[in-house]
């Protein structure tokens, strides 16, 4: 295993993710109190909400207000919010309480466009832009390379290809880089093979696995991602949500619980308060639909 001692495992709950796709509108006042309950748990981070076109996403039309109305007193969690423009992360460094701005990138040409309206091309001269207004803001930007694992669309897909990606971010210092499983296509083999590949090589900067999965294919996931050195995950609570673009409803988020459950298991603290965390899970039965 290839986790570095002075390193530390870091747990992303994605609430964002989890409702982002549901047609029935969660009233805010709801939205508000389970992402109350989430930051008692001891998450490094909440991916709390977007700052996207409301007829693209019109479950999180409702972000500015969820920002400005949860209560930071008492949590050591960061915020998370994802933007898909400049647009969109002019709206997002206008809220203090917001930490991480994240930018889906996509390594597939086809999905680039179906998810954000745009060319990768044009993607990567946004993320300049974005990437100097986090810096004037003193907000850190997170980039989700999605289809991270591979895609359906016959789209280039190799360790060169994604090298190139991650060297030109690098180049406009993105210091945070999540390789997204956007359709559930990645297994322990390949997982671990994108990650042994590209982990030593840019020791300066911090790669997240955002994987969806069956509940069946969980931990040997998570296994091959943490024993190729991973330290960053994303989840949701009960496995809810994944990508409205992708169309695929076999696959949802990292189930947070069973994510928790490994990692104990092999001897990882994560310092969670777990009587808050049963609450939230007890939350997201009555929130989400089954």
């Amino acid at each position: 295993m290839k986790n570095k001692s002075s390193q530390r495992l870091k747990i992303i709950e994605c609430p964002r993710d989890a409702m982002q796709g549901l047609h029935e509108f969660i009233p805010t006042e709801q939205k508000i109190a389970y992402l109350n309950q989430l930051l008692k748990v001891g998450f490094d981070t909440i991916d709390a909400g977007s700052f996207v076109s409301p007829k693209a996403i019109p479950q999180l039309r409702d972000t500015a207000e969820v920002f400005d109305k949860i209560d930071l007193s008492k949590t050591k969690s960061k915020l998370l919010a994802i933007i898909a423009n400049q647009r969109g992360a002019e709206s997002a460094v206008a809220f203090p309480q917001i930490d991480y701005l994240g930018y889906p990138l996509s390594l597939s040409e086809t999905f680039q466009q179906r998810n954000t309206n745009r060319s990768i091309a044009t993607a990567m001269e946004d993320l300049k832009a974005i990437q100097s207004l986090c810096v004037k803001h003193e907000k850190t930007l997170v980039v989700y390379l999605s289809m991270g694992f591979g895609n359906p669309y016959g789209d280039p897909y190799n360790a060169s290809y994604i090298d190139d990606f991650v060297q030109k971010l690098k180049e406009i210092d993105v210091s945070i880089i999540s390789l997204a499983d956007t359709i559930g296509v990645s297994n322990p083999k390949n997982i671990s093979w994108i990650f042994n590949e590209i982990i030593p090589k840019y020791p300066q900067i911090e790669f997240g696995a955002h994987l969806h999965s069956t509940p069946e294919t969980i931990r040997e996931k998570v296994e091959a991602a943490f024993e190729a050195g991973c330290l960053r995950f994303d989840g949701a609570i009960k496995g809810y949500g994944g990508c409205p673009m992708a169309e695929d409803d076999l696959v949802g988020n990292m189930a947070t619980e069973q994510m928790v459950a490994y990692f104990e298991e092999v001897g990882q603290d994560l310092s969670l308060d777990q009587s808050a965390f049963r609450e939230a899970q007890n939350m997201a039965g009555r929130i989400f639909p089954l």
